[in-house]
């Protein structure tokens, strides 16, 4: 059930168990109306509430009545409605069982953007299968979290070489090798140790839930360190200190914190030259003078661009705010030799999106294709440089310069903390060497040379050292 855009009504919608759509109703906000809807759905019914403002009388009417109710978070239920799992859910509902704990609508209200309750979701389904998940302890927890580090990651071959006859299609193990001219480790065949800390924080943060509602162990198999107390890490907090590095959980691994990597101007420019088409290089140049995700500027739709104040507007992620980024002249001369191209194949429309794939039928870019595009270019320079690596770019080039308060690169990247902004003034290793070494350079020719030791003859120390103009 779900409130109506004038809020003076309810939307309810009546299915089976199995998914079958029998009955969807408007119902006006008053008990009698709603019982009488409930009325016709026989005795016990679940029903799944959206928790928007003013629920708590329904949730009273449905209790006295004898239904189920569970509430949902308003961005869950909507994500539901598009998806086959709300069927999945109303199944489990009754069952109680593993696949109930992961989805239910209550836990995923605490996860409310779909990045976050897909990473939840994958976490659990991770330790799914480990034991019943209701008799855990923490034997099987520290277990579970040694076998993550040393486990192989399940591969998925690929549709098109079904026997795995191409490099990293799951069948021939793989190596993690430090690529030549990114500098960057490859993929290995291991879980990633920010992989395993993750799963470990969703871990406890499921089981704290279950402990709140009393339908888990009575101990949290994941518990917290044993450095600190019970509550929040740097809950007291000075804010004039620096924050020290706490472990949270117990059996969580180190993670190691590195330095965001950019793109070199020369190989970015070599890079770019290898994109095939005005979409590609487009997409490319919004990316790295934008500073926005992947994901965000895929979702752009017509209207979002507006060359006349070079602009376009993106969701942000995490808050899912509609926030306009200034962007270079030269991605919106990209753009418009793109539209040129479409303009006769795609239908015109301001909410019709604004990447589209490059064959018939002509669909909205998906993150897996860009991905693949960004493979394809890289694949020409022997690179493995990500789309992420294009908004470290961007920041870098902003943070760098001297005319832009970081607070303004802040805004553009959309973080919450200046902190996270500030690890675009770490110095870039290529740019430490080049300038240490200029040093070297200007100590050997400008300072006076010093005079030889007793005992050495000028001439032979200049000849030895290659300063003989003879």
């Amino acid at each position: 059930m779900t409130e109506a855009y004038d809020g003076r009504q309810v939307v309810g919608v009546r299915m089976t168990m199995d998914g079958r759509k029998l009955e969807t109703a408007r119902i006006e906000n008053s008990p009698a109306a709603l019982r009488a809807v409930l009325a016709r759905c026989g005795k016990n019914p679940l029903v799944v509430l959206e928790a928007t403002y003013g629920w708590y009388w329904a949730a009273d009417v449905l209790a006295e009545a004898g239904a189920e109710v569970h509430l949902a978070h308003p961005l869950g239920v909507r994500a539901f409605s598009y998806r086959r799992v709300k069927n999945d859910l109303l199944t489990e509902l009754a069952n109680r069982s593993f696949g109930w704990c992961v989805r239910s609508p209550v836990m995923l209200a605490r996860f409310r953007p779909r990045d976050e309750r897909r990473g939840y979701a994958a976490g659990v389904v991770r330790a799914g299968g480990a034991a019943a998940w209701d008799q855990a302890t923490r034997v099987e927890a520290r277990d579970f979290c040694c076998w993550l580090q040393a486990a192989v990651k399940p591969a998925r071959p690929h549709w098109r070489y079904p026997a795995g006859s191409v490099p990293g299609s799951g069948v021939a193990p793989v190596l993690q090798r430090v690529n030549a001219v990114t500098g960057k480790p490859s993929r290995g065949d291991r879980y990633e140790a920010a992989t395993v800390a993750h799963c470990e924080s969703v871990l406890r943060c499921f089981y704290d839930f279950h402990l709140e509602a009393g339908t888990g162990p009575m101990l949290n198999p994941f518990p917290l360190s044993r450095q600190r107390g019970p509550g929040r890490a740097q809950a007291h907090h000075n804010p004039m200190e620096p924050f020290t590095g706490q472990r949270s959980g117990r059996y969580r691994p180190k993670v190691v914190t590195r330095a965001p990597r950019r793109i070199p101007d020369d190989r970015f420019d070599a890079l770019f030259a290898q994109l095939g088409s005005h979409r590609d290089r487009a997409l490319v140049a919004f990316w790295v003078s934008t500073g926005a995700r992947a994901s965000e500027l895929l979702g752009a739709t017509v209207a979002d661009a507006d060359p006349g104040q070079q602009l376009i507007t993106v969701m942000r992620k995490g808050t899912r705010v509609l926030q306009p980024l200034p962007a270079a002249p030269d991605a919106f001369v990209w753009l418009r030799l793109y539209q040129a191209q479409l303009s006769e194949l795609v239908p015109a429309g301001r909410d019709e999106p604004l990447w589209r794939t490059l064959r018939r039928p002509f669909r909205a870019v998906s993150y897996d294709a860009a991905r693949a595009m960004f493979t394809r270019a890289n694949a020409a320079l022997g690179s493995n440089w990500s789309l992420h690596d294009l908004r470290h770019t961007a920041a870098y080039r902003m943070a760098r310069d001297p005319g832009m308060p970081l607070t303004d690169v802040q805004w553009v990247l959309g973080h919450a903390h200046l902190s996270t902004t500030q690890r675009y003034l770490t110095p870039v290793t290529e740019d430490v060497i080049t300038g240490v070494l200029a040093f070297h350079a200007r100590r050997r020719d400008g300072g006076p040379a010093a005079p030889p030791a007793p005992g050495y003859r000028a001439e032979s120390l200049q000849i030895l050292f290659g300063e003989s103009t003879s």
